[in-house]
């Protein structure tokens, strides 16, 4: 393909840098713009994360070249609207949504800001340019990715080209920081591909165990578990259930812990509701415990507003559970590697699951990369049978893939170097004092928080839910602060590495919000 001119000028310039780029075009104009990044770790951040995209700008080099939308037509396919890129779970109808457009023109303004003054919500590493050099120099240098040029190393590339070395390495590596008896690691690409997995895993242990007739999943309300078939099946989000019809059929879910009459304003733990775990019971009595294979819920809800556990409420589920021969799933997609402050949420609980799933944490963005952990008992299941057979009829291309391992191993370094998997401890209190410090605020009917997570539920509009706190998302974002919402919640992770001086940053800003917003 022939690039004209400009075009060259762009791409050299991009290359200039020895890192992967893209190519974006704003829709308005035939404009050009290389979006330099490194698997998502950034010299000069465009000050936006969240788990579970992140999205960064390593430089950008405009040029405005009329041909060169024909240059590349065979890589980017356009209308009059613009790139076809359909991003899931955005909002409006462009390809490319206006609050992402945002995110560039922002990039323009914060070039030149030292990045330390930007703090960030939602991200789990990454905020500072220490964090990122360091990063750079475990990942960028151990990974053959993209683009890459004369940074990736001759040790690297025989690295990729040896992946059961990372592979058993990482394996081991994070079964060290499983309570037992979790200590067999099944790699995924994602936490919807995790939790599609530990669904699977658990139905086919209670078949290889002689327990064939449990095929029922049990969720939970307001539970969100990706966007597989199976995790939408025992997920609890209306919406995405209603979207796609019936889903998998044999499941149920239990009531969500949410109860703000009685727990608003609650630091930490709430004292009441643990009592809610008695849901399971009646699901149980109503199917026939014989039925059930597994529970599915996570330790901390996220997705749905950061429901805080009960005291005694993970507990009693597990007594359940083991009262009657069924398998307790914890997904920690969000709660793994060390949101709070501890490895695990399981660490958190003192209560130990058969299986855990995970993803976002173990490479902190940098590759797609999730897990499933599980019990001994549980693979040992599977190696009865002889050698020349399949003991799991379940794997994915690109489980453990070599690039992905390189990046866990340098983010596991950087947990281990950094301290950050049991930092949140240590700001666990001065983060819960600044959160409930907007108690105070218009609108405000509720505020939890629990390691370094947070929540500030917002009375709703009558008759318009979601727009309250939709307008506390747009304020902020002009403010130069990205948050997260949920419904009428504003939901706040911020990166393990956050110092006192960016609490204050994000909490002064909300508060100028949520004093401004109507």
């Amino acid at each position: 393909m022939k690039i004209p001119g400009g075009a060259r000028s762009l791409l050299s310039a991009a290359a200039d840098t020895d890192l992967p780029f893209a190519l974006w075009r704003r829709p308005d104009a035939v404009h050009w713009e290389a979006l330099v990044s490194c698997n998502g770790l950034t010299k000069r951040p465009v000050f936006t994360t969240t788990h579970e995209r992140p999205f960064f700008a390593i430089n950008r080099v405009d040029v405005e070249d009329a041909n060169l939308a024909d240059a590349i037509e065979g890589d980017v396919r356009q209308d009059k609207d613009g790139v076809k890129f359909w991003n899931g779970a955005a909002y409006g109808d462009d390809p490319v949504s206006d609050h992402q457009k945002r995110l560039l023109e922002l990039a323009d303004d914060r070039m030149d800001v030292p990045v330390q003054s930007r703090a960030k919500v939602d991200g789990p590493l990454a905020t500072d340019r220490q964090t990122y050099e360091l990063l750079v120099e475990r990942c960028v240098q151990q990974i053959k990715a993209g683009r890459m040029r004369k940074l990736v190393t001759s040790r690297v590339e025989n690295r990729a080209l040896s992946p059961e070395y990372d592979l058993l390495d990482m394996a081991e590596r994070l079964a060290a920081k499983l309570p037992k008896p979790l200590d067999h690691v099944f790699f995924t690409n994602s936490g919807s591909e995790s939790v599609d997995t530990a669904l699977k895993i658990a139905l086919a242990y209670q078949r290889q165990i002689g327990q064939g007739t449990r095929t029922r999943l049990i969720g939970r309300e307001r539970g969100y578990h990706g966007v597989g078939f199976g995790g939408i099946s025992v997920g609890g989000i209306v919406s995405n259930r209603r979207t796609f019809g019936t889903m998998l059929t044999g499941t149920d879910h239990i009531r969500h812990t949410h109860d703000i009459k009685r727990n608003a304003f609650t630091r930490g733990e709430p004292e009441h509701g643990a009592e809610f775990a008695e849901d399971l019971i009646s699901v149980i009595n109503l199917h026939d415990p014989s039925t059930i294979a597994a529970v599915i819920v996570e330790p901390v809800a996220g997705s749905t507003g950061v429901l805080i556990p009960p005291k005694g409420y993970l507990k009693r589920l597990r007594e359940i559970c083991d009262q009657h021969g069924i398998l307790l799933i914890f997904d920690e997609v969000i709660t793994g590697f060390g949101r709070l402050g501890t490895p695990f949420a399981t660490d958190y609980f003192d209560v130990v699951p058969d299986l855990i799933t995970t993803a976002k944490g173990i490479t902190s963005g940098v590759v797609p990369m999730g897990a499933v952990f599980c019990s001994s008992d549980i693979y040992n299941a599977f190696m009865t049978g002889p050698e020349n057979m399949i003991e799991l009829f379940h794997g994915y291309t690109y489980s453990a893939h070599p690039l992905a391992c390189a990046a866990a191993l340098a983010t596991l370094d950087t947990y281990e170097e950094e301290g950050l998997l049991t930092r949140a401890a240590d700001l666990a209190s001065y983060w819960e004092d600044a959160v409930h410090s907007l108690k105070d605020c218009p609108n405000v009917i509720d505020i939890r928080n629990l390691g370094l997570i947070g929540a500030i539920e917002l009375e709703p509009i009558a008759g318009a839910p979601t727009k309250r706190a939709f307008s506390a998302f747009l304020d902020a974002y002009e403010k130069g602060l990205l948050i997260r919402t949920t419904g009428d919640i504003i939901a706040l992770s911020p990166p393990l590495i956050i110092t006192k001086a960016q609490i204050d940053e994000i909490i002064g800003t909300l508060r100028d919000v949520l004093n401004t917003i109507q």
